[in-house]
This record gives C-alpha cells, structure tokens and sequence, in this order.
C-alpha cells in the first residue's frame, strides 16, 4: 500500500478534475471561447505529460548507450509509446477546442502542422525498431533515434508556430486567449487546471510502468518456452 499512494493520489485528483472541471465558474472572455475552456483540463496536459513520458524516455536511451542494459532500453521504448498516445489525445483535444474557435477542426495552423510532423517523427522511431530483428542493433539505433527525435520536438511544436503567423495562442499574430496567462486565467480555473497538470502526468506514467511490467512478463514467458 504504500508503495501505491502516488496511485491513489492520481485517482483522487483526476475524480476532482473530472467533476470539478465541468461545475466551476469560467470567465466568459470572449464569444468564441466561453465554456469550450474547459478543455483546458484535458488538452494542455496531454502536452504536459507527453513532455514528461518523452523526457524520462530519452534519458533512458541515453543511459542505454553507456550501460547497454536491455532493461534501460525497455524504459526507453515504453514511455516513447506511451508518450506518443498522449500527443494523439493531445492533437484530438485540440482539434475539438479549434472546431469551437477557429470553425475547423484542421485548419493548417502551424501548431497543427508541428504536431503532425512530430507525431510522424516518432512513429517512424517505432517502424524503425519493427523493421530489425537484430536486439541489440535495434536497441542502439533506437536510442540514437530516439535523441534525435525527442530534439525535434522542440522547433516542431514549441519554436517554429511561435515564428510564424498562427491562430493558436502564443503565436505571431495570434488571437485568443493563451489559457496560461494568469491575467486571463481566473482562481476557478487555477484550481483545477494545476491538480490536472499533475494527475494526469501521475496517470501517463502509471500507464507507462504498466507498459513495461507487461513487456518485462512477456519476455519472461516467451525465455521458458522450450525452442522447437
């Protein structure tokens, strides 16, 4: 139990957001925006775990190379996977929030277009480890892979749309509200936009253990099967 109360916690706060997000008072800033910011809750810490799962994943695949541990590659590998799930369920909460916005749920924004672009980057992380069956081959390129793509992040999604003209808040030219400006963001939103920060980074990395006590059972029972 005690071991598991980070787990309890994540329940506890994500039964809060999950009530509390949809009974709180919203500021009604603009006419487009009103009550579709409270996907505030949900989009904005997709992104916030995705950065998390990504980064504990590279530094799992940098310390992969200096060890050459399988067990550091598995890290590696599961929270890239599970980091990749919660940038889709960020992309779709977004493209809810920007029907509301923008009239369109893919208008080509250039934050849409980064997102993409990094989403197939690590895809191809995944497709590139598929295509070898060599283990150690596929773990050392996957790790060096993995480096380079976690790099890429950064000017797909965080420099590039705030260089161009964007309609996605914190952009050139952008109109909106950029949820995490505190002179726009009210104390009704604060306390359940920061708890829902934290749970569900708490979830995605539940998950993602989850992931690699999974992958570390499989390879058990696939070593005690006797070779035919």
């Amino acid at each position: 139990m005690r071991k598991s109360w980070w787990k309890v916690l994540t329940f506890i706060i994500l039964l809060y957001v999950g009530s509390v997000g949809f009974l709180v008072k919203i500021p009604l800033l603009d006419d487009r925006l009103q009550q579709s910011i409270r996907n505030l809750f949900f989009h904005v810490p997709m992104w916030i775990a995705m950065m998390v799962l990504l980064g504990v994943s590279v530094f799992y695949a940098v310390k992969y190379l200096r060890t050459q541990d399988p067990l550091d590659d598995i890290y590696s590998l599961e929270f890239a996977r599970t980091g990749l799930y919660f940038s889709i369920l960020g992309l779709v909460t977004g493209m809810i929030w920007a029907k509301y916005q923008w009239g369109a749920a893919w208008s080509g924004d250039p934050k849409q277009n980064g997102t993409a672009m990094a989403i197939l980057i690590y895809c191809a992380y995944f497709v590139l480890r598929g295509s070898m069956n060599d283990i150690d081959k596929r773990a050392k390129i996957g790790a060096v892979y993995n480096i380079f793509a976690f790099c890429m992040l950064f000017p797909t999604i965080w420099i590039m749309p705030r260089l161009t003209e964007s309609l996605h808040p914190g952009g050139m030219g952008s109109q909106g509200n950029p949820g995490l400006n505190p002179n726009d963001t009210s104390e009704g939103l604060k306390i359940v936009m920061y708890p829902a920060f934290i749970g569900w980074t708490l979830l995605s990395i539940w998950i993602a253990t989850l992931r690699v006590r999974y992958k570390l059972l499989a390879e058990r029972k696939a070593a005690r099967q006797p070779i035919i």
